[in-house]
């Protein structure tokens, strides 16, 4: 396997690939047992939709509010919307646990002299506070909100921001997503791409081609040639 040359920072999406967004649902104790499950896949489903929507509508919300909607939508339609739950739900999402692995990638990466940044559609106040619950301030060199270009992932203006911010070029970059559609538009975009499929999706039918495919961020430092 070819490892991927001339790359200078590991820019990482936060929620799935980073934070587990189903580790909300899983520490409520106020959620029925059986729509656990579906209240977790739904809220997901609902919260990337209107992502989607509002950027084609140029209707742009912080990822805070489209959050918030998404689950109002998701305990609506599972009928079990309360204020309780909604509050106590969208405090848990403000904590979301890490994956296992992050901790030791993002030291290994930067012990190998890689940059490390996050990129992500959640607001600046939402990705402080999961950075610092999961206690990996000091692991990353950047974390970066498409509330600064104001429209949110594909919309190529997210992955140019990035760019911007880090002063590097896109070939100097190796982008990880645990979101298909996050990692094929990285790659189309023209970043090196290591597409985490965490879930065992399918491929993409979008522009775009990952340049490796792993389960796991721990496979990341294998695929990069040292950094330079």
């Amino acid at each position: 396997m070819s490892r991927l040359q001339g790359i200078r920072a590991c820019v990482f999406d936060a929620y799935g690939t980073i934070f587990d967004f189903g580790s909300a649902a899983a520490r409520c104790a106020g959620i029925p047992e059986d729509k656990r499950g579906a209240l977790t896949a739904l809220w997901r489903d609902k919260q990337l939709q209107y992502t989607w929507l509002r950027s084609l509508q140029g209707r742009y919300a912080d990822f805070w509010q489209v959050t918030g909607e998404a689950l109002d939508f998701t305990l609506e339609s599972l009928g079990i919307a309360t204020p309780a739950l909604r509050s106590r739900l969208m405090d848990l999402y403000l904590t979301l646990s890490a994956f296992p692995e992050v901790p030791d990638t993002l030291r290994r990466l930067r012990d190998a002299g890689f940059v490390t940044a996050i990129l992500s559609n959640g607001s600046p106040s939402m990705l402080d506070a999961a950075v610092r619950g999961a206690g990996l301030h000091d692991l990353l060199d950047a974390v970066l909100s498409a509330d600064v270009p104001g429209v949110f992932k594909t919309d190529p203006r997210v992955y140019q921001y990035g760019l911007d911010t880090l002063g590097l070029t896109a070939a100097q970059v190796s982008f990880q997503s645990s979101n298909a559609w996050d990692a094929f538009a990285a790659s189309a975009f023209g970043m090196r791409v290591v597409w985490c499929n965490r879930y065992g999706q399918q491929p993409e039918r979008l522009p775009g081609a990952p340049d490796h495919e792993v389960r796991s961020l721990a496979d990341l430092p294998a695929l990069l040639a040292p950094a330079g």
